[in-house]
Protein backbone atom coordinates (compact mmCIF):
# COMPACT_ATOMS: atom_id res chain seq x y z
CA UNK A 1 0.00 0.00 0.00
CA UNK A 2 1.35 3.16 -1.20
CA UNK A 3 0.82 6.15 1.22
CA UNK A 4 0.08 10.04 -0.26
CA UNK A 5 1.28 12.33 1.87
CA UNK A 6 -1.55 14.83 3.43
CA UNK A 7 -4.23 12.11 2.05
CA UNK A 8 -6.25 9.77 4.08
CA UNK A 9 -9.19 7.51 4.07
CA UNK A 10 -11.84 6.55 7.09
CA UNK A 11 -14.48 4.53 6.72
CA UNK A 12 -16.35 5.69 9.85
CA UNK A 13 -16.27 9.31 8.48
CA UNK A 14 -17.50 8.45 5.09
CA UNK A 15 -19.91 6.20 6.41
CA UNK A 16 -20.91 9.07 9.22
CA UNK A 17 -20.44 7.18 12.42
CA UNK A 18 -17.95 9.98 13.14
CA UNK A 19 -20.23 12.69 12.70
CA UNK A 20 -23.16 10.97 14.47
CA UNK A 21 -20.86 10.40 17.37
CA UNK A 22 -20.44 13.79 17.64
CA UNK A 23 -23.30 14.85 17.27
CA UNK A 24 -24.84 12.64 20.53
CA UNK A 25 -21.59 13.90 22.49
CA UNK A 26 -22.78 17.56 22.01
CA UNK A 27 -26.13 17.21 22.98
CA UNK A 28 -26.22 14.55 25.76
CA UNK A 29 -22.83 16.85 27.25
CA UNK A 30 -20.88 13.77 27.86
CA UNK A 31 -17.25 13.19 25.44
CA UNK A 32 -16.85 10.18 23.56
CA UNK A 33 -13.28 10.51 23.84
CA UNK A 34 -11.02 9.22 26.46
CA UNK A 35 -9.16 12.39 26.72
CA UNK A 36 -12.61 14.48 26.70
CA UNK A 37 -13.79 12.29 29.52
CA UNK A 38 -11.16 13.00 31.77
CA UNK A 39 -10.87 16.61 31.23
CA UNK A 40 -14.66 16.89 32.37
CA UNK A 41 -14.41 14.48 35.13
CA UNK A 42 -11.51 16.34 36.45
CA UNK A 43 -12.67 19.39 35.60
CA UNK A 44 -16.00 18.31 37.63
CA UNK A 45 -13.56 17.29 40.51
CA UNK A 46 -11.88 20.35 40.38
CA UNK A 47 -15.11 22.40 40.81
CA UNK A 48 -16.73 20.15 43.90
CA UNK A 49 -13.29 20.81 45.81
CA UNK A 50 -12.52 24.34 45.45
CA UNK A 51 -16.15 25.68 44.03
CA UNK A 52 -17.08 27.82 41.20
CA UNK A 53 -14.42 29.75 39.26
CA UNK A 54 -14.82 33.62 39.04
Amino acid sequence: MVKIPGLSFSLKRAIGISGLKNKVARKVGIPTTKLGLERKIGGAFLKAIFGKKK
